[in-house]
């Protein structure tokens, strides 16, 4: 593999980020998680379960991701782990196509959903890892920032051919061409709806092809096998208070990242249960989101080779604050208080606006903080480094679907029930004042 040109191994790891982006787009945020809130007929009763299921799934990646970044640092050969999840990608994503209106069963649905969320977040793992193996240290930022972007091109690609030949409005039964899902599927049933799982599945097999063919694993196995990478794993736990940046990033990442997640599963559930949007809908608001996620991944990736990752990463958490807070004035009848008229499409305006800032600032956010890991881990370990990045995204990844579950169904307000995600974002924020941008080895 050492004789692939690097260029053709850049782009084989930007298509990991093409493939997999679909299923945040499509099953996540804008397709499926708003068609159960549909099939539920509540919204605030499948923003409470969304945020359940999502919060378990976290629960399982908290607990077996630093293992498996260790393991692999240990055996090397990163690609048959990265393969061994897509399995997983593939058979939960494609178990949705089951999930019927008439016979909807909600807990095999999240499960479902889980299984697949789990092999996403554990390729993706693996994948972070082998961006140190791609180019200079001062071309990564942008590199980050491009395979973002690329990726959220991908989710933009995909959303966009779902909505105009398969996702059909639950109204009029039509997609957004004004026309009946492709290939004979039953309005009726939801059919064109629920093929957003297969077509996920199907995405991901075919988009992977050139990251199986073009990205070659620089890893080497270590000695020592399994039982030493669980020592070295438990070293390096232990370890962390005498890296305070690495800690410190650790630490405002796990809540700002998990802030986020939430944003982007229940946004389009918010907007569905707040403003009444059909999938269509929501769709189109996630064309606009993704759109922006794309441009501000590719804008960010810049700005962090010219600034470095820290100025990027403050810039948009402050937003992602900004954003959620409006979101909790906004809703039919009214907006910051100010009555609407029925009606007004100002509501709507503004949230199409929310929806720009989240996916702008989330994917400038998430690329810079791709990079930042990079310089606070160990060069040497950077598979076991990227597990700990995931444990602390995930290590609390229940606690904003969870929160706004408790905090939604407790009120018994939408509105209401996003508020946690300000408070993650804000301690994330506090808690990067203590960060080195350099990482600890930095004088």
């Amino acid at each position: 593999m050492n004789d692939i040109p690097a260029r053709r191994r850049i782009w084989g790891w930007f298509f990991f980020d093409w493939a997999s982006q679909p299923y945040n787009t499509l099953l996540i945020t804008f397709v499926f998680g708003p068609y159960v809130a549909q099939v539920l007929g509540d919204g605030t009763a499948a923003q409470a379960a969304w945020g359940y299921g999502v919060g378990a799934a976290g629960v399982v990646m908290a607990l077996l991701a630093p293992v498996l970044g260790a393991v692999a640092d240990r055996t090397g050969r990163r690609r048959i782990w990265i393969g061994g999840f897509s399995v997983l990608y593939v058979a939960g994503s494609a178990g949705l196509w089951f999930a019927a209106p008439q016979d909807f069963d909600l807990t095999r649905t999240m499960i479902l959903f889980g299984i697949g969320l789990i092999g996403m977040e554990f390729a993706t793992i693996f994948t972070n890892a082998m961006l140190p193996d791609l180019a200079p240290p001062e071309t990564l930022g942008r590199l980050s920032g491009a395979g973002w972007a690329f990726g959220y091109l991908g989710g933009l690609v995909s959303l966009v051919a779902m909505l105009l030949f398969f996702a059909e409005d639950a109204a009029t039964g039509t997609t957004l061409l004004g026309i009946p899902p492709l290939f004979g599927l039953d309005p009726d049933t939801r059919e064109g709806t629920r093929l957003v799982g297969p077509f996920t599945a199907i995405w991901y097999v075919v988009f992977m092809v050139p990251f199986f063919l073009w990205v070659g694993d620089r890893s080497r196995p270590t000695p020592g096998g399994i039982g030493a990478a669980l020592a070295g794993l438990g070293r390096s736990i232990r370890a962390l208070p005498e890296t305070p940046s690495r800690l410190a990033f650790l630490a405002a990442s796990m809540l700002y990242r998990d802030g986020l997640a939430g944003a982007y599963a229940l946004g389009a559930i918010f907007a569905a249960g707040v403003l009444d949007w059909s999938v269509v809908e929501t769709g189109t608001f996630g064309i606009i989101a993704v759109m922006s996620g794309a441009l501000f991944a590719w804008l960010g990736g810049r700005a962090d080779q010219k600034y470095g990752p820290m100025p990027v990463i403050v810039v948009s958490v402050t937003l992602l604050i900004l954003a959620v807070a409006l979101s909790m004035t906004v809703s039919r009848e009214a907006i910051a208080g100010i009555p609407m008229g029925l009606r007004s499409q100002l509501p709507d305006m503004i949230f199409l606006g929310i929806g720009a800032t989240i996916g702008g600032a989330g994917g400038a956010l998430q690329a810079a903080s791709r990079t930042m890991m990079i310089r606070q881990a160990d060069p040497g370990r950077m598979t076991e480094g990227f597990g700990l990045y995931a444990l602390s995204g995930k290590a609390t990844a229940f606690i904003a679907p969870l929160s706004v579950a408790a905090t939604t169904s407790l009120t018994g307000s939408q509105h209401l029930g996003v508020a946690p995600l300000i408070v993650l974002f804000a301690s994330g924020l506090l808690l990067l004042r203590w960060v080195n941008p350099q990482g600890d080895r930095a004088p």
